[in-house]
């Protein structure tokens, strides 16, 4: 997937500032997401430098409004900055400060289209959670960065990182609310249909 200029600014402030930004390929994904689901509403937990906001706001409705959550101003500040030189006005994006533990309990149950995550793992199940509670049945929700760069699948990884992101996914996998698919870009994006 070929990024344009304001993704490619954006990714370069991402590593300035130590961040991975999604990739291309999971960036494209999102896309796809937010559009097959005709998203109006989505929520992005992990604004970064604002690389994935703007692969959601390509895919959602023209009057969609999409409400990202992150823990540095820093971040949010060029976050805010990356969607109006993509040609968003202010009011496509509602960027709120804060931990998502902490925001998330104030946002609307059923309203949302899609949820994605990008957090760290030891937040992951609670933001699975809190997820189940802000989509409306058939939303979307995306988590980030499932295959941990393999060690998932390597059963001598023990770290807690990767141990609570395992038990997340088998969570979700075996949860009778959600309807998962791992789809194999970027770090791995696990996504699953709220039931």
């Amino acid at each position: 997937m070929t990024e344009d200029l304001v993704l490619r600014t954006a990714r370069t402030l991402a590593h300035e500032v130590g961040l991975e930004a999604v990739t291309p390929g999971a960036g494209a994904a999102l896309r796809l997401l937010a559009a097959a689901g005709n998203a109006r509403a989505v929520v992005e937990i992990g604004t970064g430098t604002g690389v994935s906001g703007v692969w959601l706001l390509r895919g959602m409705r023209p009057d969609g409004v999409l409400t990202t959550i992150d823990g540095e101003i820093e971040h949010q500040r060029i976050a805010r900055r990356v969607f109006t030189e993509a040609g968003f006005p202010s009011g496509r994006s509602r960027i709120i400060t804060g931990r998502a533990l902490d925001v998330l309990p104030r946002l609307a149950d059923g309203a949302y289209d899609l949820v994605f995550v990008d957090t760290e793992a030891t937040g992951l199940a609670s933001c699975v959670e809190a997820a189940h509670r802000l989509l409306r049945p058939g939303g979307v929700l995306a988590l980030n960065g499932v295959l941990a760069d393999g060690r998932i699948a390597d059963p001598a990884a023990r770290d807690v990182e990767t141990v609570t992101t395992r038990e997340t996914i088998k969570a979700i996998r075996e949860s009778e609310y959600w309807i998962p698919a791992l789809l194999p870009v970027g770090h791995g994006l696990l996504t699953a249909v709220r039931c």
